[in-house]
């Protein structure tokens, strides 16, 4: 699943639901009020008492980015690169990014992302990094929270626990959700572990990660403690944030990690065809981990009732002997493009009694565990897009180490 680039909402002068933009928004926009513009063109493009008009969006969003306003830019640079009311181009994207990088702290994550991700731009993790430290110190959260992670993981650069805690530390300070994920996680490796329950209960009751986060609470007695096969497994797994486009790579690149290979998700991606910042086959990540020295193979189960069960069981006794596996989940409803959307992860537990599973998720904060039903699992552990390997058949896939 793809990491997706912000836009800054309009605030206040967003239109309310069920209204048309009132006649006085419409009368300053066209008489050249740049805040009037931007407002109509998040108004379009988010359909907020409109219809859903991407190119309209368009029109009002550039006539605001010609006048050189920061925020227009960043919002024209999100609708090529997502290709929004027009072709998507990277690239211009990109332009739009850097010419406002220096004033929006939107437009700098975003352009750190396509440094990190190679869209529009060289591949560059220091740059991706430089940029996104710029975007913290203009208050930008995520930005400090997605470069603590590339630090604590040494992901395309060497670790750096130092830097990697002081951006934890700026964007907790911020209030990011996913800063106060990876600064709870901090505590929690330093055996502060109160301190990590503190900061997981605040996130818990109110924020985009507050399942996560719930999920992190409920694994506290279980992080560290010895399997009991049949019962319950937790496998260690380093965590690597996945970036743009690159869950597969980035999941293989853990499951190489857990087997002492020091490689980032860009480094295994770098093992596979390119380009880089896009979806990876999975025959190519297994040929990656042959180049590597890794024998890993592939699995797969019929997608049906009696297929999970098999695919349950199998994954539980390669748990309980320590060994983690790959899979890939296909989510499907209206809020995917086109009605559904993959992503690659790693399962590394379960809980028997409780029928929970526990998955370590690439693009989630770092440790990036979750927590899913045996009803949620069977549900989106399934894929008929992992790759030439996949034949447009539906199955259970997952990677495996071949003992």
């Amino acid at each position: 699943m793809k990491h997706l680039l912000m836009a800054v909402v309009a605030g206040a002068l967003a239109v309310p639901a069920g209204a048309a933009p009132p006649d006085d928004l419409l009368d300053r926009a066209n008489k050249g009020d740049v805040r009037a513009q931007l407002a109509l063109a998040y108004t379009y493009r988010d359909g907020t008492g409109v219809p859903r008009d991407y190119a309209e969006a368009m029109r009002w969003g550039r006539r605001a980015a010609d006048r050189g306003d920061p925020a227009a830019m960043d919002f024209v640079g999100w609708m090529f690169f997502e290709g929004l009311g027009v072709r998507r181009n990277p690239e211009v994207a990109a332009g739009y990014f850097r010419a406002a990088a220096g004033k929006s702290a939107a437009a700098a994550w975003n352009l750190g992302q396509c440094y990190f991700a190679a869209q529009g731009v060289d591949h560059d993790i220091p740059k991706a990094l430089d940029t996104w430290k710029k975007a913290a110190a203009m208050g930008h959260g995520r930005a400090a929270a997605t470069a603590a992670m590339v630090y604590l993981a040494g992901d395309g650069i060497p670790a750096d626990a130092k830097e990697g805690r002081a951006l934890a530390e700026r964007a907790a300070a911020l209030n990011d959700p996913s800063g106060l994920v990876i600064l709870g996680e901090l505590h929690f490796r330093a055996g502060e572990v109160e301190a990590a329950r503190a900061l997981w209960a605040k996130v818990s009751r109110s924020s985009p990660a507050a399942r996560q986060c719930a999920d992190l609470l409920k694994l506290v007695p279980y992080r560290g403690r010895k399997a009991e096969p049949g019962a319950f497994a937790l496998v260690p797994l380093p965590h690597v944030h996945q970036g743009w486009n690159n869950c597969g790579a980035t999941s293989c690149a853990m499951l190489a990690r857990a087997q002492g290979r020091a490689l980032g998700g860009w480094d295994y991606k770098k093992l596979c065809p390119p380009p880089l910042g896009t979806g990876t086959d999975w025959g190519d990540l297994l040929a990656a981990s042959r180049r590597i020295g890794l024998r890993w193979k592939l699995v797969t189960f019929p997608p049906d009732d009696a297929g999970f069960d098999k695919a349950a069981a199998f994954a539980r006794r390669e748990l309980d002997a320590g060994r983690p596996l790959v899979v890939d989940f296909k989510y499907t409803g209206p809020q995917y493009p086109g009605g559904e959307a993959g992503h690659t992860l790693a399962l590394v537990g379960y809980i028997a009694r409780d029928d929970l599973y526990v998955l370590c998720n690439p693009a989630l904060a770092a440790p990036g565990l979750q927590l899913v039903t045996a009803t949620e699992l069977k549900r989106d552990w399934r894929s008929d897009h992992y790759g030439a390997l996949s034949g447009n058949v539906l199955s259970r896939p997952a990677i495996v180490l071949d003992q």
